[in-house]
């Protein structure tokens, strides 16, 4: 089996894109690291990074084998972690992965104060709307907003909020077309829908009562900041999170629709591996964060 301190110089230079900067960090001679991923490679029987003087760039199997050995890492100063029983203040490393909607309206306002709380916690987030596997890719919890309810995935799962849907639209298209003043007087309008096969909205009220109703598809996107913009522009009715329209909503730039109504809820639910959760840092971030995304 090859030297699992190779594993941690090659993550570390994957890292920070280089063998000089890694030898930096790590505050060890540059050749001292190319040799010792030289050997991981050679024990491999793989090249894992191509490099020149002039060039540096991690082959297909070297990302995958990152993944694993950044993973393994993780594990390691977990154990450390509950060997050294450091619960008095949380710190370490906590990352966190959400999608970019998420990230820039749930946790961009959170993530500052959480490392403000806690200044031995180093909070890492990962923006991105592609699929992501938490436990091969090493992070500690997944924050995620959901319509419908997440499939069973064996990970920890915490609901920390719930936001309304919002119906809105622009004042230019509600002096065009009229303001609609039952649920039912949707269907006769515009819609700007999530897809074309859409049934259309379920709207609930207060109350509990619901009615379905099917507006006519004017523009579709499967974005909803692309459907706030159609709706700003006047091309038809939308449903939004809170969150997401209300600024427009206090400017005036739109108009919600039956006040009275909402068209379901978004969901925010933390993901997270078993072990994960048992880590200080995690349970303070997990715990930072459900305290702020209360249900609205």
């Amino acid at each position: 089996m090859a030297n699992l301190n190779d594993f941690t110089f090659f993550v570390h230079v994957v890292d920070h894109h280089g063998f000089a900067p890694a030898a930096r960090a790590l505050n060890v001679p540059k050749s001292t690291l190319s040799k010792r991923v030289a050997e991981l490679e050679r024990n491999l029987g793989v090249r894992l990074i191509n490099r020149t003087s002039r060039h540096f760039a991690v082959t297909e199997t070297g990302k995958d084998f990152y993944r694993h050995a950044a993973a393994m890492m993780i594990e390691a100063e977990a154990a450390e972690n509950v060997v050294r029983g450091r619960l008095a203040e949380p710190n370490g490393t906590v990352r966190i992965t959400a999608s970019v909607p998420t990230a820039q309206l749930s946790l961009a306002p959170i993530l500052p104060q959480l490392a403000l709380a806690y200044p031995k916690l180093r909070v890492t987030l990962h923006a991105t709307d592609r699929f992501v596997d938490i436990i091969q890719e090493g992070f500690d919890l997944a924050v995620r907003d959901h319509f419908a309810p997440l499939p069973d995935s064996g990970l920890v799962q915490r609901r920390v909020g719930t936001q309304a849907k919002l119906i809105v639209a622009s004042p230019l298209y509600l002096h065009r077309n009229g303001t609609p003043e039952r649920p039912e007087d949707l269907d006769r309008h515009d819609g700007l829908l999530t897809s074309l096969a859409s049934e259309g909205w379920m709207m609930e009220r207060a109350d509990g009562s619901t009615v379905s109703v099917s507006p006519k598809p004017r523009f579709v996107a499967d974005e909803s900041r692309v459907l706030r913009e159609a709706a700003l522009a006047g091309l038809g009715i939308t449903t939004l999170p809170g969150k997401l329209c209300q600024q427009e909503i206090e400017s005036g730039t739109l108009i919600r629709i039956l006040p009275g109504w909402t068209a379901g809820k978004v969901v925010t639910t933390i993901l997270m591996p078993h072990r994960r959760g048992q880590l200080p840092s995690v349970r303070a971030t997990v715990d930072f964060i459900a305290e702020r995304l209360v249900d609205g």
